[in-house]
């Protein structure tokens, strides 16, 4: 396994290093002593498995208000995806700014999004399964989600979405979340 940081603070893609041979390959998906020693060992409460049937189906920008904020270790396990995450934690050096990541099955890795992330994706085929791992449980009452083409973001989708969720369309702005909000406290 390898870690390479990405322009948001905290925000890690780890590389996993699969063996091949003629049966296919074997890849240690996890290790929690790589993991601690590059700093994303987290005690994972729950693991979630997301089915995107279409290509061009948006999720986002999503993430839960503390004390249930949600550390997540997300990846692909079929078909590709356009990765998207913002900082939303108060006081960060990368606050209000966005970062993307390609993530593809044919290439095995997961990334790392750290407490105050907000998270969406994007699919770029048919029959996307993305796994993810938090380490916060699921709380309805602090789901909350930003609007994924916030003009005040800025975020350069890959591809108009086909499929949105109500949810996703009715949800707020950055800046109404600052108003509400400033940024999300993390501890």
């Amino acid at each position: 396994m390898k870690v390479k940081k990405l322009n948001i603070e905290g925000v890690k893609v780890i590389q996993l290093n699969p063996i091949y041979d003629e049966r296919g390959f074997f890849s240690r998906n996890y290790d929690m002593q790589i993991a601690k020693e590059g700093g994303f060992h987290q005690p994972w409460v729950q693991e979630n498995v997301s089915l995107s049937k279409t290509a061009g189906t948006l999720r986002g920008i999503h993430f839960q208000l503390p004390p249930f904020s949600e550390t997540k270790l997300v990846r692909v396990l079929t078909g590709s995806v356009m990765d998207v995450f913002v900082d939303l934690r108060r006081g960060s050096k990368t606050f209000g700014q966005w970062g993307s990541y390609k993530l593809d099955s044919r290439k095995p890795e997961w990334i790392y999004l750290p407490k105050g992330i907000g998270h969406g994706m994007i699919t770029l085929e048919d029959n996307m399964l993305m796994q993810y791992k938090v380490d916060s449980t699921f709380n309805p009452d602090a789901d909350t989600q930003i609007k994924w083409n916030d003009p005040d973001l800025g975020i350069q989708w890959p591809r108009e979405p086909k499929i949105i969720s109500e949810k996703d369309q009715n949800a707020m702005s950055f800046s109404e979340f600052q108003q509400k909000f400033v940024g999300l406290e993390i501890e």
